[in-house]
């Protein structure tokens, strides 16, 4: 009916800004993804506002139901507190080597397990593959057992050597994904390059370098960061294998309470320096913002990596 009272030009401009044309999209479109947008982007940064809030209010704050979203003063005082209880500086440190060590050297390894396996023909490879899939699909608390036991007969428990060891010989947490990884990667390369690599005298080692290695990139960037933020966040290997030798953050927020009562025994300090909800979550929050420190500074990298990787998720 519209069409009958307008002109065909004004009608066919009306209809392309709300509904689109073959060139762009329309107005009805668009508001509809960004809606969806907004509301997926809430429901993913809602625990992280409500932490970071939740942990700047004052203990007044806390009691007065009037203050919900807006702290009444910038206060710091859970921070300092949740500063102290962790240990931050050490156990920061202990973090950053428990984590990144293992995980730049499990990418190391794992890149040449992927490259052998997708570039190479021999014996046995399918058996290979089998054995390094099964490592994925068995959980880790059935295998924990044998792996303390022989970490104890080798004298690696409560130290460094037992996360890093494993991740040498392709054994560290979740190699079997980063093998998988390069696998995926290294089988892209066209043989062509191989060959004419081999036909001017390049030794298997230079073609990795000079021809597998820079088409890795992206690789290299995802096994990094998943691997880093894997070996942050676990707890219960680690807990088993360091024997309290390392105290990593995690380690120590998942004893906070406990620590937080050692500092501040009941009965001595006043009811403000308490334990509550805003110090436990300040806690959470220096224990999660290197990790988004890191993904904000390599986030471009990374996106593009994961999209010409492939990884999903799990």
């Amino acid at each position: 009916m519209l069409s009958r009272w307008l002109p065909r030009w004004n009608y066919e401009r009306i209809r392309s800004f709300f509904f689109g044309s073959r060139t762009h999209y329309g107005l009805i479109f668009l508001l509809v993804l960004y809606t969806v947008l907004v509301v997926i982007a809430f429901v993913y940064l809602y625990p992280l506002l409500y932490m970071f809030i939740t942990s700047m209010k004052s203990p007044q704050d806390l009691l007065n139901p009037m203050v919900q979203w807006v702290p009444t003063q910038f206060y710091v005082e859970n921070y300092l507190k949740a500063f102290r209880v962790l240990n931050y500086p050490q156990t920061f440190l202990n973090s950053l080597i428990t984590s990144l060590i293992p995980s730049l050297i499990q990418a190391v390894v794992c890149s040449l397990v992927g490259y052998g396996l997708a570039r190479f023909r021999f014996p046995g490879k399918r058996l290979i593959f089998a054995l390094m899939l099964a490592t994925f699909i068995i959980p880790p608390q059935n295998t924990v057992l044998p792996q303390m036991l022989t970490y104890r007969e080798y004298g690696l428990l409560g130290s460094i050597y037992s996360l890093i060891l494993p991740a040498a010989v392709g054994q560290g947490f979740k190699s079997a994904i980063f093998i998988l990884i390069f696998y995926q990667s290294f089988s892209t390369i066209p043989r062509v390059l191989e060959e004419s690599a081999r036909l001017d005298g390049a030794s298997e080692l230079t073609i990795f370098l000079r021809i597998a290695l820079p088409n890795a990139l992206p690789a290299y960037v995802v096994t990094v960061l998943f691997s880093t933020v894997w070996y942050w966040n676990e707890t219960f290997l680690t807990v088993i294998f360091l024997e309290g030798g390392i105290q990593t953050l995690p380690m120590q927020l998942s004893k906070f309470v406990q620590a937080y009562e050692n500092l501040y025994p009941p009965g001595v300090v006043n009811i403000f320096d308490r334990i509550n909800e805003a110090v436990k979550l300040s806690g959470t929050f220096l224990n999660i913002a290197p990790l988004l420190v890191l993904y904000f500074i390599l986030q471009r990298w990374f996106v593009e990596s994961v999209e010409r990787t492939g990884v999903t998720g799990e």
